[in-house]
């Protein structure tokens, strides 16, 4: 029967190809009563899960598909300097933070453990440039041609959901935007066909977690 945990604590899943380096990871977390590692088989009750690779690649991130199928799997890796993958598929994946492992220590690792459990992320300098970069990109090539901002939604489309969330009906959307109730329709249709949104509610939680409205 699995133990009971103290409330607070953060339950990580350790993952390393490499025995020694599995080992070594596993003792950085036995002196410090805020985290609990969870065996693989019990991968589903980790708050977070460390996976150590020397080179992270686009096979380490299949690697990471493999251990965890669960889209809300936050890994934390503790990588070599052999970065090759993309950092924007690395986050779509799942990947919360990088430690570098020559610059690794078991306080860092514990601290950045209890970031990425309260929904954080972190991540070397070198990575946040190589992600602005990619982002600066995609907002200049993809979205700014189609009038998007970097949500992904135009601005007319956030002021719709700015007013749906108010619970205005669509007479009076309409009516404050100078929109006819047909082209309020299209917006919010295009907007949830785009982005695989179920309903107008579903459309207001998306743009509340992202932080839009």
């Amino acid at each position: 029967m699995p133990q009971q945990l103290p409330t607070g604590t953060v339950c990580v899943t350790v993952h390393s190809p490499d025995a020694v380096v599995h080992a070594g990871l596993v003792r950085s977390l036995k002196h410090d009563h805020r985290v609990q590692e969870v065996p693989p088989e019990r991968i589903h009750e980790a708050d977070a899960v460390v996976a150590a690779f020397d080179t992270v690649d686009a096979g380490a991130l299949d690697q990471l598909r493999v251990l965890s199928d669960r889209p809300d799997t936050r890994f934390l890796l503790v990588a070599g300097r052999h970065w090759r993958a993309d950092v924007s598929a690395a986050i779509d994946r799942g990947v919360r933070a990088v430690l570098w492992r020559d610059a690794f220590t078991p306080s860092a690792l514990v601290r950045t453990l209890l970031t990425v459990a309260d929904g954080g992320g972190s991540f070397p300098p070198t990575l946040q440039g190589t992600l602005m970069e990619q982002v600066r990109w995609t907002r200049r090539e993809v979205h700014a041609p189609r009038g998007l901002t970097a949500s992904g939604v135009s601005p007319r489309e956030l002021d719709v959901l700015r007013l749906v969330s108010e619970g205005r009906e669509l007479s009076e959307i309409a009516a404050k935007l100078c929109y006819s109730e047909r082209t309020v329709k299209y917006i919010l249709h295009g907007l949830m066909k785009r982005l695989q949104l179920r309903n107008r509610a579903h459309a207001v939680s998306y743009a509340i977690r992202a932080g839009l409205i």
